[in-house]
Order: C-alpha cells, then sequence, then structure tokens
C-alpha cells in the first residue's frame, strides 16, 4: 500500500467524521459519569462499539479476582452495577499484523463547587474550536479519538488485520481497578496505547500515586475552655504539614529522578480533603485528612509507606501534647508504582514516526508527574504502552475543555498507528 496514498486518505476520512465526533463527544459529557454512576456513559460506549461492527464485551469487576494482583488498588465503592466495555476486533481476513489495546476511561472527577463553572459541568458547550465540560478532555476527547480511528479506516474500506480491542473503563482516577480487571480477565496484546490529554505529546515515565488518610482523634471541652482542650483539625493540619518535609526532601535536585531533574516540581502532596468537628462551641473530637501522594518511578509501595509512617511516628512523638492524642494512619485508593518507557520499542517507535510523518513534526514527549493505567500494561503485562493523546485545559479544575483540532489529529496518528502497527486488510 502506497503510504503517502494512506496519510492522505486517513486525514481527508478523520475530517469527514468531525461533526459525528463532536456529537460523540458531547453525548459522553453529558453523561455524568462520576465514581459509581457510569453505567449510563458505559451504554452509549456498548452501542458505539456496536455501531463499529466489534463484539462488545461488558463485565463487572470481580474484586476477588484482583484483589491478591500485586497491581491492585483498595476500592472505595461497590463494583455493583458497574461495568467495563470492551470492543472486540478479531480480522475476517487473514490476521498478519500485530495485535493493539486502546484503553481509555470513561469515569470523572467530582466538578468541585458548581458555582465556580460558567455553566453546568455536564451540559457540554461548544465555542469555536473547544468543547467544554467535565470529561471533555479527561479523557472522553481521546476515547472519541481511537473510536473515530477505527471507524475512518472502516469508512475507506479497511479492518486491522490483527486483534484490536477498544477499552472504555472505569474507576482509572481512584484505582486503575478498571484497566487492571480488563488485564486479568485475559486481555493481551502486543502494543496498548491511551489517549489521556497529553497536548500531542508522547509519555516518557509516571509517577507513582498513593492515597492516604490520617485520622487524629483530639481532647474535646467546651469552647469556652478551648484552651484546655486538643483540637483535632489543628492535630491533623501539623500532621500533614510535618509530612510535607519529605516533599521537599524528594524535590531537592540530589533525590530526583534522571527523569524529572529538569522539572520545577516533580513531587506534590496533595492535600486533598479535610474534614472534622462536630459543633461550633466543641473543641473537634475527630478530623480526617485525605492525602494524594506521589514518588519517583523505582520506589516500591511497602517503601513509601514505611518511610511516609516514620515520619509521622516522629513528628507525633515530638509534639508536646503526643501523649494525650491517638492518630491512624490508613490506605484506600491509589497504591501504584511508577515507571520509565523505551522510547525505543517498537511500538512506541512506530506511534513517533505516524505523528512526524502525519503532522510533519517531532511529537514533543513528557514524564508525567501523575498515574495512568499505562503502568498494568507496562509493569504487568509486559505489553509496550505509553499516552498520546489532545491537547486539554483546565483539566481536573473548572471549566475543563479540549481543542477538537487536536481530537482529530490524535485520530489520525491513531488511525495511521493502526495501519502500520495492526496492518490492513480490504474489507468486502
Amino acid at each position: 500500500m502506497n503510504t503517502v496514498k494512506i496519510e492522505s486518505e486517513i486525514l481527508g476520512a478523520v475530517e469527514s467524521l468531525r461533526g459525528e465526533a463532536v456529537d460523540m463527544l458531547c453525548e459522553l459529557v453529558g453523561h455524568a459519569s462520576l465514581l459509581g454512576e457510569e453505567a449510563s456513559a458505559q451504554e452509549v460506549m456498548a452501542r458505539r462499539f456496536g455501531e463499529l461492527g466489534l463484539k462488545v464485551d461488558h463485565f463487572e469487576i470481580d474484586e476477588e479476582k484482583i484483589r491478591q494482583h500485586p497491581g491492585y488498588s483498595p476500592s472505595l465503592v461497590s463494583y455493583q452495577g458497574r461495568r467495563n466495555v470492551v470492543g472486540i476486533h478479531h480480522p475476517a481476513g487473514r490476521a498478519t499484523g500485530r495485535s493493539l489495546i486502546l484503553n481509555g476511561h470513561i469515569d470523572v472527577v467530582p466538578i468541585g463547587h458548581p458555582r465556580l463553572w460558567s455553566q453546568s459541568p455536564f451540559e457540554p458547550r461548544v465555542e469555536g474550536d473547544r468543547v467544554y465540560g467535565r470529561g471533555a478532555a479527561d479523557m472522553k476527547a481521546g476515547i472519541v479519538a481511537y473510536t473515530m480511528a477505527f471507524k475512518a479506516l472502516r469508512n475507506l474500506g479497511y479492518e486491522p488485520a490483527a486483534p484490536v480491542y477498544l477499552q472504555s473503563v472505569i474507576e482509572e482516577e481512584c484505582t486503575g481497578n478498571g484497566a487492571l480487571a480488563c488485564l486479568v480477565a485475559g486481555y493481551t496484546a502486543d502494543a496498548a496505547l491511551i489517549p489521556e490529554p497529553s497536548g500531542e505529546c508522547v509519555q516518557t515515565s509516571q509517577m507513582g500515586v498513593m492515597w492516604l488518610a490520617i485520622d487524629v482523634y483530639g481532647v474535646p471541652v467546651h469552647a469556652s475552655r478551648a484552651q484546655e482542650g486538643i483540637a483535632a483539625t489543628t492535630f491533623a493540619q501539623y500532621m500533614v504539614d510535618e509530612l510535607r518535609a519529605l516533599e521537599r526532601r524528594w524535590n531537592e535536585p540530589a533525590s530526583r529522578h534522571p527523569m524529572y531533574c529538569n522539572h520545577a516540581h516533580p513531587i506534590n502532596f496533595n492535600l486533598g480533603k479535610l474534614s472534622g468537628g462536630e459543633w461550633p462551641s466543641s473543641v473537634p473530637t475527630h478530623c480526617r485528612a485525605d492525602l494524594r501522594i506521589s514518588y519517583y518511578p523505582g520506589k516500591k509501595v511497602p517503601d513509601v509507606k514505611a518511610e511516609v509512617e516514620s515520619l509521622l511516628k516522629a513528628a507525633h512523638a515530638k509534639h508536646p501534647n503526643a501523649a494525650s492524642v491517638r492518630y491512624e494512619v490508613s490506605y484506600r485508593g491509589f497504591q501504584c508504582e511508577g515507571l520509565v518507557i523505551d522510547m525505543e520499542e517498537p511500538a512506541i517507535a512506530t506511534l513517533i514516526q505516524c505523528h512526524q510523518d502525519l503532522l510533519n513534526a517531532e511529537p514533543g514527549r513528557y514524564a508525567m508527574t501523575a498515574t495512568s493505567d499505562v503502568k498494568f500494561f507496562h509493569l504487568y503485562g509486559n505489553i509496550p504502552s505509553t499516552c498520546y493523546g489532545p491537547s486539554g485545559q483546565n483539566i481536573h479544575g473548572v471549566d475543563e475543555s479540549v481543542s477538537i483540532a487536536s481530537m482529530q489529529r490524535v485520530a489520525a496518528v491513531y488511525a495511521l498507528y493502526i495501519a502500520r502497527w495492526c496492518g490492513l486488510n480490504r474489507l468486502g
């Protein structure tokens, strides 16, 4: 097949689907697929995969099957009624190429306070080149991009000459157990790509991430004698401030992983939620601090826990009120390692070349200071994998949005990648 010809055909085929791509993205944004509420959005994905002629597999996560897996993270809510959806392509013609997983997460993070948004976060808005709404960038545009990539090839009269699995998974934003469940269910391939919103850059590495909670129990008294009590809220903030010494230490140049030497502030300990107190006229009995901490590739989860707990123990012991205040550390949500991606892997080098050939520029590369579902393919599936997706703004923030033109370019690159990595058969 003439490479220049297929490139030109792909660009045109993807552009012809622009209106459908925007409609699909708006439809998905309109489904508030928050944690535990993903069902309706997954019904959309099952329908879309079916319309592509894919065999559709939708299944609940069996937590008992994944609980002993090293990639498992403690769940936050029940998995009952919450499904992964996988569109399965097996070539009708002879299978001659290499297989591929295209993975995206359907879940979105909370919106924060709605009064901060320009309009309802789940009422999608199209303005110029951008679609606004929670999840537009992170990462429903990516799901649309790989769906349209597959459809563009079909519209040109081709099918991938190898198995391709389009995965729409739940719970990437807090555990990753959705993608893990796909791996445990037997979904594997020669490569995996995730269109997380990367600004059309190729991911080179990602952090390990851990969620932990510190529960503090103080000494309550009437507010009129507040000086005689010990407020759990104040003590919890003290413990968090002491923990930040570890954040500062890991950010020091001598402590950095080579992939993050030039990053302004790679390690972040985020106090995401602080809840405590019972009554305005009572010194607070209890306070819970929920944190997300990050750490470099190569660090193991048990070692990070030991370091964190040692620091908290020392902080508690040196406080003058230590004898009167009790604290506990617990772990739910992310408990995952970081990783480094080999850019010379054929699967990754092919992606870079597809971007360069189609868009006439070398793609940027970035060391991710968060985590993604790449970890399951890379660390546990022995599947070369990376993130490459469209340009988004205000991810996890207010008035989140994504560039339509960028989404279209990513779809075109993915279509060319399928053509080169999987090979193509003529349909009919």
